[in-house]
């Protein structure tokens, strides 16, 4: 059994913590277009069966797809429709519209977990429809939100990998132009893995520190 070899973990320690900065960059900046989105359709989605119906394609298809399909769709498919993006805005949008069809999902869920009632209180008030969202409805389902939100935003650090192949330099990508001048799968490869597992790990953790915070039935702590 060969040795492990350190030395090239720590030659090549640079590259790797770029590659990690990139990751955590796509990761955010993803995550935060996949929310705008989420929450839109999600609202909207929930608002009524017209709505649902409207939406609901975009929902199924990003969700019935692979999320390697959609990248290769986005980079090398619609420059052919006339549409170019770079390496970089194609794999933040790809990674934004996936995550936001199932974050919707997570935001209509929390939404339908709030008694209609509320709704129905606030409008007694003389609430009109975003309002009673915005003061009522929103802040009682963010409390039921919040911990698969975070587990969402864990999945998509995950899947960032795969915009490696839009030669995007984030982990993925480092560990790949590592072992090709290396030769030595096992140190490059258990090193990136180990990364990828304490970010997620880290997520995890908080996401559990969420859910016993906001245990509830659907209303404010």
């Amino acid at each position: 059994m060969e040795e492990f070899r350190f030395g090239i973990l720590h030659d090549a320690a640079p590259l790797i913590l770029e590659g990690l900065r990139v990751t955590v960059y796509v990761s955010l900046l993803s995550f935060a277009l996949a929310l705008v989105i989420g929450v839109a359709v999600g609202i909207l989605r929930s608002k009524s069966p017209r709505m649902r119906a409207v939406f609901s394609p975009y929902v199924e298809l990003f969700r019935g797809t692979p999320l390697l399909i959609q990248l290769f769709f986005i980079y090398y498919g619609l420059p052919t429709m006339g549409l170019t993006l770079d390496s970089f805005s194609a794999g933040v949008l790809g990674l934004g519209l996936n995550g936001g069809a199932y974050i919707s999902e997570i935001i209509r869920g929390a939404l339908l977990s709030v008694d209609k009632g509320q709704q129905d209180a606030a409008f007694s008030f003389g609430f009109s429809w975003l309002q009673s969202m915005t003061y009522v409805i929103l802040p009682q389902a963010v409390s039921v939100a919040l911990p698969p939100l975070v587990s969402s935003f864990s999945a998509l650090l995950k899947e960032s990998s795969l915009v490696s192949v839009l030669a995007i330099t984030e982990l993925t990508r480092v560990s790949q132009l590592i072992y090709t001048r290396t030769f030595r799968a096992l140190e490059v490869y258990l090193a990136i893995g180990v990364l990828y597992f304490l970010m997620t790990w880290f997520v995890a953790r908080l996401s559990k520190r969420l859910e016993r915070k906001y245990r509830v039935s659907g209303r404010i702590p």
